[in-house]
């Protein structure tokens, strides 16, 4: 198939090339995010090759139609920035990658929690500077804190795994619980209980109508003071704003986030030399127990590689008429 690979860094390029010397797809990298403003590029291909900044709303999917486009091969997990029901009107086949490392995304989550608690990052600008003062870095044991975790899915299961290890005591919420997570590391709980008992809260549950904006100001309210929030999982899961207001009070005592609801704009490009217009954003920045990384939870060696092979065994499978167990349906 020819495909149009939105959103194409040097790293996507590289893992791409590789796994498609086992399939032969004529591929075209195209660097802008796919979005209106950029459809037109996609003349002449039979597939379209998005990832989770890529934003195919019903507009841009009847465009893809009218281009003759056949396929959405989404190289991620997600897929809220989809309209299925359009492609579905359109004969549009949608394909994603479920699962590459959930590894990845949940050791990122260990780390940040890890930073933050620790102020690891605070610490290396210190003695960088020659500054081997304590005051301001101190920390808590993880060994008999209480973490709750939203969304028991693989990358959920995980991060509740390694956390145990430490010594943490597990709660989970899930719409459908996992028995052996639950039998061997976890207590399932309801989501106002996981709330008022945790001191540790980290999201891995996908952005859906009904989880947008799932942390709130009532659920704020219900926490802990001082609680812990991480969020490696979809931006969409926060509302911003009530979690600043969160932080102003110190609700909210400590905050990590991999993703950001606007991040579109802003995340995998080098903004050094930008204004960022986004003063939600850049609120977030000012606060010492803030951490934000750029949606970098997935990037591993071992992820890319997964994600390029199973995009491109979708590819393939859609283009013979074969069954893809990855199909997306409205």
């Amino acid at each position: 198939m020819k495909i149009a690979v939105f959103s194409a860094k040097p790293y996507d390029k590289r893992f791409i090339e590789q796994a498609n010397r086992q399939h032969d797809h004529k591929l075209k990298f195209l660097s802008p995010n796919l979005n209106l403003e950029t459809v037109d590029l996609v003349t002449g291909f039979e597939a379209v090759c998005v990832f989770v900044n890529d934003r195919l709303d019903g507009n841009v999917i009847k465009i893809l139609h009218q281009q003759g486009i056949k396929l959405i091969a989404l190289r991620c997990a997600g897929y809220n920035n989809v309209d299925l029901d359009a492609a579905q009107e359109h004969g549009i086949t949608v394909v994603r990658v479920p699962a590459y490392s959930p590894y990845a995304v949940a050791e990122h989550a260990i780390a940040l929690i890890l930073t933050l608690n620790r102020k690891i990052h605070r610490a290396y600008n210190r003695v960088r500077e020659k500054n081997f003062a304590l005051n301001g870095l101190l920390g808590f044991d993880l060994h008999g804190r209480t973490v709750g975790i939203i969304g028991t899915g693989k990358i959920g299961r995980i991060a509740g795994q390694i956390l145990h290890g430490f010594g943490c005591r597990i709660l989970a919420y899930d719409l459908y619980p996992n028995q052996e997570f639950a039998e061997t590391f976890a207590e399932y709980v309801t989501f106002e209980e996981l709330l008022k008992q945790s001191d540790i809260i980290s999201l891995h549950c996908p952005l859906t109508p009904q989880t947008h904006h799932l942390i709130d100001d009532k659920a704020i309210a219900l926490m802990k003071t001082g609680v812990m929030l991480v969020n490696t999982s979809r931006g969409g899961l926060i509302d911003t704003k009530a979690v600043i207001r969160g932080l102003k009070t110190k609700q909210i005592g400590y905050l990590a986030l991999d993703v950001y609801e606007q991040e579109s704009k802003i995340f995998f490009e080098d903004m050094s030399e930008e204004i960022i217009q986004d003063d939600v954003f850049e609120r977030l920045l000012t606060f010492p127990n803030v951490i934000i990384t750029g949606h970098l939870a997935f990037f591993t060696e071992d992820a890319l590689k997964n994600i390029a092979e199973t995009t491109l065994n979708n590819i393939t499978a859609i283009a013979q008429n074969q069954d893809c167990p990855n199909r997306i349906k409205a």
